[in-house]
């Protein structure tokens, strides 16, 4: 039945579904008449709005670019490349191939949001270069991995509230992890999630006759640098020489050893900074750390244009008032036991105009809490809600696809045919279970 749904959802969106710079485009424009029509906002004021906030998300672009590069610069090291054909090889076939590639990019995302789609793509290629089997689903699971991020390790929503001193702190004070990520209605959704995404993505599985291949040639990524001539000059032979690499990349894994050893947390300027040095140790030479940088920085471009434009959403949709008022309209269809559910739909849509997890909560928290409060709902389940709801509809918004797309070569078309299916299907599961529970 799966297989049968993913065929018109697939040509649905190769067909629709545009380029994700489109896309972004269109959410632009969807937001503004949004926001004049609903809220007291001027056309001047809105544009004004949407300006001052267009370049708000440059740091965070850099560091998004940068996961793509450094994961990228270390899965094409030898040594990991290594690791990852012998993972690979323990698929025998097409389908345990998908399952794997699921499991590999649901363990990565729920100990960090990070890791999941960068390692998610990188194996997904390891395993097309070993195993004949539709690229665009092999992708699209490796991605659908990254709907478990936020009720795992680094979660920004149940962190941001674990900490001491947080901007709700007055109002509920700090609430623990033990409440939030490891309670145990919590991982009972965790390991729903685990068994349901990678059955999902397999029943989705082609005929063999239906498949899309990729030639394994198209996706070697780095070829290995040719041996140093005789009568190389100094420059040459430094490029193709370790000791520099030693001299800076052994200090850089003594920092992050010190760094984990003094209580240090994973955030997204570690994973770089890891990425970064193992990948230097293990390329062995600059000249083939190059080689692989190359390579990395031809999937960039879409982040580089696009987060701007998301940045100008964002500010939109806060700065206007109207994620707020959405959030709202939830809340007033909501009872004590049914907010989280609420809490979990209305995050969901919120997400796709405000993708990132902490700005979402800073909107949606002013309203979210002061109506679990009145109502008597559960703080803790409402604030998962959110969480949850962020994490669910990344599986429609592209944003956090740049990445992995970039390392793949493949446009959001070729994946999301797939990736709306596991929607449904996952929003079913989570949400049930938030209100069930």
């Amino acid at each position: 039945m799966l297989r049968v749904l993913s065929r018109p959802a697939t040509r649905l969106m190769e067909s629709w579904l545009p380029d994700a710079f489109i896309f972004v485009l269109v959410l632009t424009l969807l937001a503004a008449i949004a926001a004049l029509t609903t809220q007291d906002v001027t056309p001047i004021a809105l544009i004004a709005i949407w300006g001052d906030g267009f370049w708000s998300l440059l740091q965070f672009a850099m560091q998004m670019l940068l996961v793509l590069v450094t994961g990228f610069i270390l899965a094409s090291s030898p040594p990991v490349r290594k690791i990852l054909q012998w993972i690979a090889g323990l698929a025998t076939s097409r389908g345990s191939a998908i399952i794997l590639v699921s499991l590999v990019s649901l363990a990565a995302s729920w100990i960090n949001w990070g890791f999941g789609p960068v390692v998610g793509a990188i194996f997904a290629k390891e395993l097309a270069r070993q195993i004949r089997v539709d690229y665009r689903l092999l992708v699209a699971a490796a991605y659908s991995g990254f709907v478990i991020w936020h009720g795992g390790l680094s979660g920004s929503i149940p962190l941001t509230i674990a900490t001491e001193g947080h901007f709700t702190a007055d109002q509920i004070g700090v609430l623990p992890t033990s409440e939030t990520i490891f309670a145990p209605w919590n991982l009972v959704i965790v390991i729903a999630v685990v068994i349901v995404v990678p059955l999902v993505n397999r029943l989705m599985l082609p005929l063999e006759s239906e498949q899309v291949l990729v030639d394994p040639a198209k996706l070697d990524d780095n070829v290995a640098p040719p041996p140093v001539s005789p009568y190389a000059t100094p420059a040459e032979r430094l490029e193709n020489s370790p000791i520099l690499m030693w001299l800076i990349g052994i200090p850089g894994l003594i920092w992050l050893a010190t760094y984990f050893a003094g209580g240090g947390g994973i955030n997204l300027n570690v994973v770089n900074f890891l990425f970064l040095f193992l990948g230097i140790v293990c390329h062995g030479t600059p000249r083939s750390l190059l080689m692989a940088l190359d390579d990395a920085v031809r999937g960039g471009a879409g982040i580089v244009i696009q987060f701007p434009f998301y940045a100008g959403i964002m500010a939109i949709m806060t700065d206007t008032g109207l994620a707020a008022s959405l959030s709202g309209w939830f809340v007033s269809i909501s009872t004590a036991d049914s907010l989280p559910f609420w809490s979990f739909i209305s995050a969901g849509i919120v997400n796709i105009f405000v993708p990132s997890g902490g700005g979402q909560w800073a909107v949606q928290a002013p309203v979210m809490l002061p109506a679990a409060e009145s109502l008597g709902a559960d703080v803790a389940h409402v604030v998962m809600g959110v969480a949850w709801g962020d994490a669910w509809t990344n599986l429609l918004q592209p944003f956090w696809a740049l990445p992995m797309l970039g390392i793949a070569g493949l446009k959001p078309r070729d994946i999301m045919g797939f990736c709306v299916v596991q929607l449904l299907i996952t929003g079913v599961v989570i949400g049930g279970l938030l209100y069930l529970m």
